[in-house]
Order: structure tokens, then C-alpha cells, then sequence
């Protein structure tokens, strides 16, 4: 089984080719809020990241994989941070950046396949995600996948001049 090469996309590792994409994605302020972001990036800092994305999750505690279609598109990223090896647990991340690949399926099977590969490879017992109440595809989608929702931590945002609310989904890895 191939953890990582799905039906419509697969993960790969970030190039140094990416770095476009990724300038684009960090330095777009529409969707700063999905990841607390309140200043932009600079090409540099990008190519730096980059140089030192091939280390190991054991070591930086987080991983970011592109995800591509069969064409060698990126559509968008995949992120497992907060690594925890005592507690065997991570946070995760995803954003599919053009509004025109959203709803294609292609986050749908790149959460499960991160979900696998995370439980398969890194042994990991539990995934979790923080959702901003207000972002209804992403709830939707990591609800199909499994996620449960624990909890709701109130006026945790403020974004726009107000403050919103962020559930905290959890998914549990029963195989252990």
C-alpha cells in the first residue's frame, strides 16, 4: 500500500520549485486568518524554509507536503504540526488554495491519506484540527473524515474588527 498517492492527487515533498506557489499562498491576505498570519513573506525566508524543509518530523516537530495532481499541478498543502511524540499526537492543517479545485474531492482524499499515512508511519494515536466556526467546508470535511468535534474555545479570533469562536475536532486512532 502506497500511503501517500491517492486516485486524483498525491503528497510529495516541498522543491525548491515550490517556491512561487508558496510566496503566493503565505503572502495572501484573504487567507491569513486559517493560519494567524499578520505579515507577509518574504521570497528569502521562503527559500530558506525550503532549504531546510527535508529534515526530519522527529527533529523540527512538523511536516508540510505539497498536494499535486497527476499533471504535477500543486493544488494546495498539507500540514502535520505540534508533533508529539510522548502523547503519540498532531495537529493538522490543509488549504486548497484555487476556489476552483475546492469541492473536487482533492482534500477529502488528501486528509485521508495524511490521516494514514500519520497512523501507518508515525504511529500516531490521535490527529486534531482547530476550525474557525465561520469556515463551514472545512468543518464539513473533516467531519466526513472522522474528525469529532470536543470542544469550543470562545472569542478565540478576532479577525475583522471581531471576535470569533474555533472548534477543536479530534480524530482517534482505534487500531492501537
Amino acid at each position: 500500500m502506497v500511503t501517500l498517492k491517492g486516485e486524483q492527487i498525491y503528497l510529495r515533498a516541498l522543491e525548491p520549485e515550490d517556491l512561487e506557489f508558496i510566496h503566493t499562498i503565505e503572502n495572501d491576505e484573504s487567507i491569513w486568518e486559517l493560519s494567524s498570519t499578520v505579515t507577509p513573506y518574504s521570497r528569502f525566508l521562503i527559500k530558506e524554509y525550503l532549504e531546510h524543509s527535508h529534515k526530519d518530523i522527529y527533529e523540527v516537530k512538523q511536516l508540510r507536503l505539497m498536494i499535486t495532481d497527476y499533471n504535477n499541478t500543486a493544488i494546495g498543502l498539507i500540514d502535520v504540526f505540534d508533533f508529539d511524540i510522548k502523547n503519540r499526537r498532531a495537529g493538522i492543517g490543509i488549504l486548497i488554495y484555487n476556489t476552483e479545485n475546492r469541492g473536487k474531492g482533492y482534500g477529502k482524499e488528501a486528509l485521508a491519506l495524511l490521516s494514514s499515512y500519520c497512523f501507518l508511519h508515525l504511529d500516531l494515536h490521535q490527529l486534531y484540527c482547530n476550525i474557525s466556526e465561520t469556515n463551514e467546508a472545512s468543518i464539513k470535511l473533516f467531519e466526513n473524515q472522522g474528525f469529532k468535534r470536543i470542544g469550543l474555545k470562545k472569542d478565540w479570533n478576532f479577525q475583522n474588527g471581531k471576535y470569533t469562536n474555533e472548534y477543536s475536532y479530534q480524530l482517534i486512532n482505534n487500531v492501537h
